[in-house]
């Protein structure tokens, strides 16, 4: 307390050691921004390539139904934003798995430790980064990339004497971009699990995190097809992987039918899914055992 008896402010640059944990994250893995943008690039060169003679295969499309009209103009940029979130599940996946293993092999873990931030601070930011951080960084890629190949068809269409309006109209940028959004945060919350799953086995693997995360899974499965002749176990693996979207979306995936209106959204059928909710709770349980192993692991 100063003399005059007014309390001091609070110091404007007080640690925030969460905070400050997601940005180290961010500073060590480039990975996590530069992968998407690198795929990104290549996604787009390889849709200025295909536009070769877009104009006349447009005035083809346009003669078609409407359905099979928005399901032709809206494929490049399904398979675009299909690309990018594939991209970042591939980079979350293998972040997890050398978040907690590489500082143990660098030994930085003496480093960290010596610094006042919990093992559960260190842990959380790791997830934050699979959970969150990439999924927005994804987002944003992913909307620019849709947004500059909606200006370029629309340039090589004015340029041949055609309305850009068949784009727009049958893929408007705001709606689909909230689906994404959407549909980002199901898939993020559906791989909770599988995340998770990749930071316990970072924090107590002491070499080949892959193999160690990948083989447990392979033998279950292995073993209960040869003993019971059954596969409910390789099952519920894949239906981690991809049962978000039934659960999600009001949608046939065997029609191959394309997510284009906000009203196949199905918020309420996916919060009450029961395996949304098992998979947090796993989730939860390997992020506990994670930060328990990190407390007692040393350097390799």
């Amino acid at each position: 307390m100063p003399e005059s008896g007014v309390a001091a402010p609070r110091n404007a640059t007080e640690t925030r050691p969460f905070l400050w944990s997601v940005r180290r994250e961010l500073w060590e893995n480039h990975s996590i921004y530069i992968a998407p943008v690198i795929v990104a690039a290549v996604v787009l060169f390889g849709f200025l390539a295909s536009t070769a003679g877009l104009p006349e295969r447009r005035r083809a499309v346009l003669l078609l139904d409407p359905v099979k009209t928005r399901t032709a103009i809206e494929v490049p940029y399904d398979v675009a934003a299909m690309v990018l979130i594939i991209t970042a599940f591939i980079v979350g996946l293998f972040y997890c798995l050398d978040a907690l293993y590489g500082e143990r092999r660098d030994r930085s873990i003496l480093f960290w430790k010596s610094l006042p931030v919990s093992d559960l601070t260190t842990v959380l930011s790791k997830a934050t980064i699979a959970l969150v951080v990439l999924p927005l960084v994804t987002f944003a890629v992913i909307v620019a990339t849709q947004f500059v190949m909606l200006l370029w068809t629309s340039v090589l269409l004015i340029s041949h004497g055609m309305s850009p309006t068949s784009t727009w109209t049958y893929f408007p940028m705001f709606q689909q971009s909230f689906i994404l959004l959407y549909g980002l945060i199901a898939v993020a919350l559906w791989h909770a699990p599988i995340y998770g799953w990749a930071l316990l086995v970072s924090a107590w693997a002491r070499k080949a995190t892959f193999l160690w995360a990948l083989l447990p899974l392979l033998t279950i499965s292995v073993f209960e097809k040869i003993a019971f002749n059954t596969s409910y176990f390789a099952h519920m693996i894949v239906y981690r992987f991809m049962g978000f979207a039934p659960a999600a979306f009001d949608f046939n995936p065997e029609a191959k039918e394309s997510i284009s209106s906000m009203a196949q959204l199905t918020p309420g059928n996916y919060l009450s899914t029961p395996g949304l909710w098992f998979g947090l709770l796993f989730a939860a349980a390997f992020l506990f055992a994670a930060i328990r192993l990190r407390r007692y692991r040393g350097p390799l």
